[in-house]
């Protein structure tokens, strides 16, 4: 049996009770680079753990080699754990990793994870939703596989939805550009968080204007929130205040 598992956006306190479970009974546990490495102190004496970390313009193995990897490991042990940072299924890839392992006959389950899509805005104090601000929110990524012409509807985001961008850091200046172009105001705002729920969380607020220039060197892992919600931070942020 194969768990396509969530590891959450961080914390470890964001684990779940299921993903706790099936780490503990794992036999090999294949994580990437957003797993918070203290989850893999819960697995039992003798598990073996297998890094197939992706950063920006670096990967340990391609895709296609990690979807192999759980295969074979699939066939060696009885429990294998996929542990992915966030939601497996939200950016996570783990929807081909499940469909290779289903065309190979191998069991497998997903086990949803905490998304930092709605958790990381939440402890910088920035809720998605807000009545009277907004109702809808929509959750974008900020790595397409195609850079080269984006895939990204961005008339539709003319509304006043939240938009939460993932793993966008990179790409910050062409996404402002892309909103400015569509007739998002200049002062229009934004917050980029950085390590999101870790204890070095950071958040930087702006606008479209000048975000930019604000935040173009935190370090990666990091959001991007764009809506009047980001105005909610100063009176609802509670994380970084915390003694962490």
């Amino acid at each position: 049996m194969v768990y396509l598992t969530g590891a959450g956006p961080g914390s470890i306190d964001l684990l779940t009770i299921k993903a706790l479970r099936v780490i503990r009974e794992a036999d090999v546990i294949i994580y990437d680079r957003l797993a918070n490495p203290d989850i893999l102190a819960e697995a039992k004496d003798g598990c073996e753990f297998i890094y197939v970390g992706k950063a920006d313009s670096h990967h340990t193995l391609p895709q296609e080699e990690i979807n192999e990897t759980i295969y074979q490991a699939a066939l060696k042990y009885e429990n294998v754990v996929r542990l992915k940072g966030g939601d497996p299924l939200v950016f996570g890839r783990g929807g081909e990793e499940g469909l290779y392992l289903k065309e190979r006959g191998v069991k497998f389950e997903f086990i949803p994870g905490v998304t930092s899509a709605i958790a990381v805005p939440e402890y910088a104090g920035i809720p998605v939703t807000h009545r009277g601000i907004t109702v809808s929110f929509r959750v974008v990524t900020g790595h397409e596989a195609a850079k080269e012409k984006s895939q990204i509807p961005w008339e539709n985001y003319k509304s006043d939805d939240t938009i939460v961008f993932l793993m966008g850091l990179h790409r910050l200046k062409f996404i402002v550009e892309k909103l400015l172009e569509i007739g998002k105001p200049k002062d229009f705002p934004i917050a980029v968080i950085s390590k999101g729920t870790w204890p070095d969380e950071q958040t930087v607020i702006g606008t479209l204007e000048d975000i930019y220039e604000r935040a173009k060197d935190l370090p990666t892992p990091a959001l991007i929130v764009v809506g009047k919600v980001v105005e909610l931070h100063e009176q609802l942020s509670w994380f970084e205040k915390k003694d962490r």
